[in-house]
C-alpha cells in the first residue's frame, strides 16, 4: 500500500519590511511637500520691518525684473493684465490681489500694477521679504 505524504507548496509573503518601506515613502513625501512653493517665479522683493502673513486665498500678480507679466504663474501681457485679472477675480471683489515685484523696477511700474486694483476698487497688497 503506497503512503501519500502531504507536500503541498504553501506561499508565503514576509511583509514584515514593508511597513519600514512605507514609513520611508511617507516621510519622503512629507519632507517634498514642505518644500514645495506656490510661487515659482524667483525674484527678490522688497524687504519691511513689519510683514504680516495671510491664510486667505488669494491671487498673485508676478512681474519679473524683465517686465515680464505673471496671474498665478500663468504669463499675461500688460495690456491683458486688467481683463485677466477681472476673469480671474470673478463676481468676488474682496479677494486680495498679492502684487510680487522686485525692488529694483522702477515706481512707475508699481504704480502702472496698483492702478488697475484703484481703477476697479480692488484690495491689492505687495509683498515683502522680511529684514
Amino acid at each position: 500500500m503506497a503512503i501519500k505524504r502531504n507536500r503541498r507548496f504553501h506561499a508565503e509573503v514576509h511583509a514584515s519590511s514593508m511597513s519600514d518601506i512605507m514609513f520611508f515613502l511617507l516621510l519622503f513625501f512629507l519632507i517634498i511637500s514642505t518644500l514645495a512653493n506656490p510661487n515659482v517665479i524667483k525674484m527678490t522683493l522688497p524687504k519691511s520691518k513689519t510683514n504680516e502673513k495671510t491664510n486667505k486665498q488669494f491671487i498673485s500678480i508676478s512681474v519679473t525684473e524683465d517686465k515680464a507679466f505673471f496671474i498665478d504663474k500663468q504669463p499675461v501681457s500688460f495690456e491683458e493684465l486688467e481683463k485677466e485679472l477681472l476673469a480671474k477675480i470673478g463676481t468676488d471683489k474682496e479677494q486680495t490681489v498679492v502684487v510680487r515685484i522686485p525692488f529694483n523696477l522702477q515706481v512707475q511700474d508699481l504704480v502702472d500694477v496698483l492702478q488697475i486694483g484703484v481703477k476697479n476698487n480692488l484690495k491689492f497688497v505687495i509683498a515683502t521679504n522680511p529684514k
